[in-house]
């Protein structure tokens, strides 16, 4: 506790030094302004940047009160996506309030995993935390109750890496560097917490500690190197620093390689390295908005290149930051809270989860680097919302007093999320411009602003701009994961479109699939288009496929709604598709999935299927999929006889013949194929029931739809008919039950031994529950009723059935 205090003594003292002064506004680094951010630490998802943050408590701070944690994205390195605070100080009940802390995400098996500092609230010092969720921006939850590590004082500032043979490493530690294997779970220690040897020849040299490590490690591997960086002490800059050492292996033996960052204009400094889409970048945290000091730091990022020996070369803080990787399309939709740089204008999430933005006032803007408007805009919309006079958002290019292309004027909506869409022409916005969205009106609060987008010659004309999400699974999963423990993984055996897909296996039910969180994009009471495409190639002839929401209603229950649902025919693309589902109002936690129904049986594991081209669009967009041949089924009917059923059914135009098919042993089974109507069924139990169903063959093809299945049930007689057949395959037994037999007195049931007839039990009830008896093996048996004081023993042999042992 000492050494932790005298650092904080230090920040203070230090603080008069690091006060914040007149800021800049128009730069691009620090890159988020809507709030402090401070100890970033990034992560490559899929084709975005994501970056998680503290949250500094706004306001003259005498500490490091910090009241949630935050995340944020980026596809271009300039504008940010504010995705809001995705956990608050006191979401977990063991957590103390203000303490925040450091934190890193990672992504395992179609999870993520978010490590935090915190204070145990029972006391014992500091503590590292994990929450899981099934989408980087959440919603998270508490694995474990309680924490990870910890409680200790030295327990600060996670940093985890998953090393290349799978296991999974968490470092962390103010003034030691402590580290500790991860079971795969990625919430269970899998052994002792450790130190590192802090030594100079491994962290360096410093004259105020034993070494310059602080705190605030990160872990990363590149080309067969490992980079260990850390927040430290070098003598002649002042506070803290940025360092790092190299080593062989995720444990070392480090080699201290020198300093990446200079000194801090707020004291700590706190961040990671990453490389993104073919460049390197270093994040930190600085003094870089008004109202900025040591207790108010917000995120910023610098691009570097490697030297050719794999070192990496000081790192200078910019106010610009990196270039800008790619164009805005500005002709999709384009939430408002993704900003280059803004000025009077904060972030909130309404009751759904959705982050927008609000608090404007007269002369607030918002700056979105490189839109490119191609050919050129002639209109421009927004949803927006006002429970006050409004106002208007005049478009400039290039400045925040550039040229003016539009401008929209926004009503009272009638409540602060009561969103309205509402359009402006536009004129002269052609080529690629930075686009200020410049509030203006009266006094107070005007409007709030969810989402815009532009419509005019420039846009794409493959018509993409109505997509709100397209995952086509060409090298990464695109954010879909399992549901309920089956396995997800991208596969090149199939696919629809392009080379990959997603297979989806390991499944033991059949609500068991794959899924994708919906993030605050997707409103309750709103309609949007989704659309997955299908395929299986094993098992049953034919199985219906659903398109699922899961979501948690006002009522706080669970409901399942389905979206959309296909009989789909085995090795056949489907789409499985809706072009205009409305979202419950009150739905929270939405998660969109693909299931099955009554795949094959329920002792045997459910179809493993492919899942490509899993879209979601703009309400009544039509997503194009696989065209399916549309053959009608035959109805089918019956007459009972005796040990036998008269089968017939309606014709079906073009069917070149017809199959008839029975349920038995597990499986569907085609008995006989017909080019005309009519079938007799024979040989069948007096009583018993069977799942009879017929389909059709058209070009050539049989179309193996097996919904038109009707049960079919022989005239009865004295005969005990068998109505159900269990098996245990743990214990090799069979249990039997059959249909009452009016005035039986007592049952034998018998097996076929040697050619003759053995009884093996006598009973008064109507079930049988056999030894346990060799697996694979078949006996053929038969039930008969004792009634009037006599066995009736007729027809013995037609009545005979198979038992196989499981």
């Amino acid at each position: 506790m000492k050494k932790f205090f005298s650092a904080v003594t230090k920040a203070a003292l230090t603080a008069a030094l690091c006060t914040s002064a007149t800021i800049i506004a128009q730069a691009d680094n620090p890159i988020v302004q809507t709030s402090f951010t401070p100890d970033p630490a990034p992560v490559v998802i899929g084709d975005e940047l994501y970056v998680f943050t503290g949250c500094d408590r706004e306001g003259n701070n005498d500490f490091y009160y910090m009241t949630g944690w935050q995340c944020f994205s980026t596809k271009d390195m300039k504008n940010w996506t504010d995705h809001g605070r995705i956990l608050e100080d006191t979401s977990f009940s063991w957590c103390n309030k203000n303490d925040a802390w450091a934190s890193q995400c990672i992504e395992r098996n179609g999870k993520y995993y978010f490590y935090f500092t915190t204070t145990n609230k029972s006391g014992g010092g500091r503590a590292i935390g994990v929450a899981v969720a099934d989408s980087p921006e959440g919603p998270y939850s508490d694995p474990l109750g309680k924490p990870l590590c910890g409680p200790n004082w030295d327990y600060i500032d996670p940093t985890v890496i998953i090393d290349d043979d799978g296991q999974a490493w968490l470092m962390f530690g103010n003034p030691k560097c402590y580290y500790v294997k991860l079971k795969e779970d990625m919430v269970t220690l899998d052994g002792q917490i450790k130190q590192f040897d802090m030594n100079t020849q491994q962290f360096g040299y410093s004259s105020e500690r034993s070494t310059s490590y602080g705190e605030g490690p990160w872990i990363y591997k590149r080309n067969n190197l490992y980079y260990l960086v850390w927040a430290s002490f070098v003598d002649g800059y002042g506070g803290e620093s940025q360092c790092y050492a190299t080593g062989p292996s995720v444990t070392g033996p480090w080699t201290y390689r020198g300093v990446i960052q200079q000194g801090s204009n707020c004291f700590t400094t706190h961040g990671g390295i990453i490389d993104y889409k073919d460049h390197s970048y270093f994040f930190y945290h600085k003094n870089g908005l008004p109202g900025g000091g040591t207790f108010n730091r917000s995120a910023a990022c610098e691009e570097f290149t490697y030297n050719a020996d794999g070192t990496i070369p000081v790192v200078k803080p910019t106010n610009s930051g990196p270039q800008q990787l790619e164009a805005l399309d500005p002709f999709e939709r384009v939430e408002a809270e993704t900003i280059c740089w803004s000025e009077g204008v904060k972030t909130e999430k309404d009751d759904n989860g959705s982050v927008n933005v609000g608090y404007i006032k007269k002369g607030s803007y918002i700056k979105v680097a490189g839109v490119d408007f191609g050919e050129g805009a002639d209109k421009f919309t927004a949803s927006v919302a006002s429970a006050g006079n409004g106002g208007y958002i005049e478009l400039h290019l290039d400045s925040k007093t550039g040229p003016v292309v539009g401008t929209l004027n926004v009503g009272d909506t009638g409540g602060w999320h009561n969103w309205k869409e509402v359009s402006c022409d536009v004129s002269g916005a052609e080529g690629e411009h930075d686009l200020y969205l410049v509030f203006n009106g009266g006094d107070g609060y005007l409007m709030n602003i969810d989402w815009w987008k532009f419509g005019g010659s420039g846009a794409n004309s493959s018509g993409t701009d109505s997509y709100i999400f397209k995952n086509t699974f060409e090298g990464k999963l695109d954010g879909c994961s399992d549901r309920g423990g089956s396995k997800v993984a991208l596969s090149t055996d199939e696919a629809y479109e392009g080379t990959g897909s997603v297979y989806c296996t390991n499944r033991s039910s059949s609500w068991q699939g794959v899924g994708k969180s919906l993030n605050y994009k997707f409103k309750a009471g709103e309609s949007y288009s989704f659309s997955a495409i299908v395929k299986y190639n094993e098992g049953a002839a034919s199985t219906k496929f659903h398109l699922t929401l899961q979501y948690t209603g006002s009522d706080g229950e669970t409901y399942y709604d389905k979206i959309d649902t296909a009989n789909v025919s085995k090795g056949e693309w489907t789409q499985l598709a809706n072009t205009s589902y409305k979202i419950p109002s009150g739905a929270k936690n939405l998660l969109l999935y693909v299931e099955t129904e009554g795949d094959v049986s329920d002792d045997k594991t459910a179809t493993n299927f492919y899942v490509d081209n899993f879209f979601a669009a703009a309400d009544g967009t039509v997503i194009d999929g696989p065209q399916a041949v549309v053959v009608s089924q035959p109805t089918v009917s019956y007459v009972p006889g005796d040990s036998s059923a008269d089968l017939t059914w309606s014709a079906v135009p073009g069917a070149e013949k017809y199959a008839v098919c029975v349920y038995s042993n597990g499986k569907w089974q085609k008995i006989a194929e017909t080019g005309g109507n009519s079938y007799t069924l024979k040989g069948l139990l007096s009583g018993y029931k069977y799942n009879v169903a017929v389909i059709t063959m058209t070009n050539g093809k049989w179309n193996n739809d097996l919904s038109n299945m009707i049960a079919v049930t022989p005239k009865g007689s004295s005969y005990p008919s068998i109505s159900y057949i269990a098996y245990n395959d743990v214990y090799h037994q069979f249990q039997l039950r059959w249909n009452p037999v009016s005035g039986a007195t007592e049952y034998g049931v018998a097996v076929k031994l040697g050619g003759r007839w053995k009884v093996q039990a006598y009973t008064d009830k109507i079930i049988f529950t056999s030894p346990k008896l060799r697996p694979e093996s078949t006996y053929e048996m038969v039930v008969c009723a004792k009634v009037n004081g006599k066995w009736d023993i007729s027809n013995i042999n037609a009545r005979a059935f198979r038992v196989t042992v499981k």
